[in-house]
Order: C-alpha cells, then sequence, then structure tokens
C-alpha cells in the first residue's frame, strides 16, 4: 500500500518549515492541503510559501486555480491522489481537514458542477420541504434538518443514485498514512497568531484584498472576509484584525477536534526543541515498515 504522510495543524504552528526540512531527507515532494493556497493572488493572507523558501523542494498544488473559478473538494481529492501515486514520497501539508481525508479516505462526491445546477432547481424549497422529500428518496438517512447545504446534498446523491446512508466507505483509508499534528498551547498561538498577523499587514495584506476586489472577486476565508469589511467601512483595522484573531483561534480549536476524531493523528508539541529529529526519526521508521 501506498505510503503518504501529511504534516497538519493550526495556522502558524510551523508546518511549512518542518515540511521542508522532512522533504529534504526522504528525498520527498509536498502537496498544498490547504483549500486557500490553491488560488492564484492569495498569498500574503494564506501564508503562501514563496520560490524563494522552497529550498528546491517540488511543491504542488499551489497557485493551480484563477479565484473567479471553483476549485472544490472534489477537485482536490482527483488531484491529490494523482499526485499521490506518481510521487514517491508523498508530503500533504496544510490544515483544511476535509480535503485531505478526501484525498487519502474513500470518499465518493458527485461532481460540483452538476451541484450548482441541481441547487439552482431547489433554491425555493424550504429546508422541512427537502428533509421531507430527502425522506422519500433515501429513508435512512441521518442529517442535520437545519444545515440546508447537506439537505441539498444529500437529496442531490439520493436523486443520483448514490444514497448517503449508503456510503459506508468513507472511514476507509486508501493509503498507509502517517498524519502529524504540530499542536500550540493556546496563549502561544494567539501570540504567533497576531505577530504574523502583523507581518502579513506590513507585507501588504490591505491591498491583496483591495487588488481582489478591484476585480469583484470577494474571497470567503478568514482574513480576506474582515478586511474587505474594513475597505467597506464596516469594520476599523483595528477590529478587523480583532475579528481576524479571534476567528482564527475558533477555527484552530476546531481543527484540532476534527483531526482528533477523524484521522487519528501523532499529536506532537510544534515547540518541542527535537521537534525535526522526533518527526524525522518517526518517518524513518514509517517508511520502513512493511519494505523490509
Amino acid at each position: 500500500m501506498k505510503k503518504v504522510i501529511a504534516i497538519v495543524g493550526p495556522t502558524a504552528s510551523g508546518k511549512t518549515k518542518l515540511s521542508i526540512e522532512i522533504a529534504k531527507r526522504i528525498q520527498g515532494e509536498i502537496i498544498n492541503g490547504d483549500s486557500v493556497q490553491v488560488y492564484q493572488g492569495l498569498d500574503i493572507g494564506s501564508a503562501k510559501i514563496r520560490s524563494e523558501e522552497m529550498e528546491g523542494i517540488h511543491h504542488h498544488l499551489l497557485s493551480i486555480c484563477d479565484p473567479k473559478n471553483t476549485y472544490s473538494v472534489f477537485n482536490f481529492q482527483k488531484d491529490a491522489r494523482y499526485l499521490i501515486e506518481k510521487i514517491e514520497h508523498p508530503v500533504i501539508v496544510g490544515g483544511t481537514g476535509l480535503y485531505i481525508k478526501a484525498a487519502l479516505y474513500d470518499y465518493e462526491f458527485v461532481e460540483s458542477k452538476r451541484s450548482i445546477d441541481f441547487e439552482s432547481q431547489y433554491e425555493n424549497y424550504s429546508n422541512q420541504e427537502l428533509y421531507d422529500l430527502l425522506m422519500m428518496k433515501d429513508p435512512g438517512v441521518k442529517i442535520d434538518l437545519n444545515n440546508r447545504r447537506r439537505l441539498i446534498r444529500a437529496l442531490e446523491q439520493a436523486m443520483f443514485g448514490e444514497p448517503r446512508s449508503k456510503k459506508t466507505k468513507k472511514d476507509l483509508v486508501l493509503y498507509d498514512t502517517l498524519i502529524i499534528y504540530l499542536d500550540l498551547d493556546r496563549n502561544i498561538l494567539n501570540e504567533r497568531l497576531r505577530f504574523r498577523l502583523e507581518k502579513q499587514i506590513e507585507e501588504g495584506f490591505l491591498d491583496e484584498v483591495y487588488q481582489l476586489k478591484q476585480e469583484n472577486i470577494e474571497i470567503n476565508a478568514i482574513g480576506y472576509r474582515e478586511l474587505s469589511q474594513h475597505l467597506d467601512g464596516l469594520l476599523s483595522l483595528d477590529e478587523a484584525k480583532e475579528q481576524i484573531i479571534i476567528h482564527s483561534r475558533q477555527l484552530a480549536k476546531k481543527q484540532k477536534t476534527w483531526f482528533k476524531n477523524q484521522m487519528n493523528p501523532w499529536m506532537i508539541d510544534a515547540l518541542d526543541e527535537h521537534l525535526i529529529e522526533k518527526v524525522y526519526n518517526r518517518i524513518k521508521d514509517f517508511l520502513k515498515e512493511d519494505n523490509a
């Protein structure tokens, strides 16, 4: 079974630096696992690695999509799996849990373009009406009545003969995986988030958002959303920055819970003074397993 390494964790936890060091040692190539970094022009706000920081390591799925277009989890799953099979030692790096799990586990998706057309057909239906229709098509499904997006998705799957209640393979892993989660104390994470945000502002994050708005592009991602509200006069810059920190902390908390519950990662302190050696030794043993 193909071996895949994933380095995950909250923003500002040091994933990029660690991944470069590991990739150099194992002759690996890095697959971006961040749903924002796939877009062109979303560089500063997504903390996208610069070419001079890559140290010769081949990076994939960075800046591959125009932000005017949509790059879905379906697209990521297809592209990431292709790369996993092609690369000898693939290392996925990022914090978008659903994207990473979709690539590594037997998730099945209906192609996104069909979803947009399907959703428009039911835009005038209430959530209860959608739910009732879904129960007729897929009575065994368990779903939140208040989650409209999932209701429509489940209805679409049922309509196309792929009822969600029959999908039992999403927790079946397709590869031999080692998931490494870089954990940070909340107080330290808060300090790092504030330091990173100030640095991003100095580097031109606000200008990046302004240029996107000039092209009528609104990005619904932390940082981009709040600075857009600032440019619209809805928030002062200090208020926008504070909202970014709050939302980043909330996301980090959700990410940690999600990864722990969904992917059983190896948790390690991101500030461990022997971090690189410990991670490398764990990976070295992982790569040797079943290869003797």
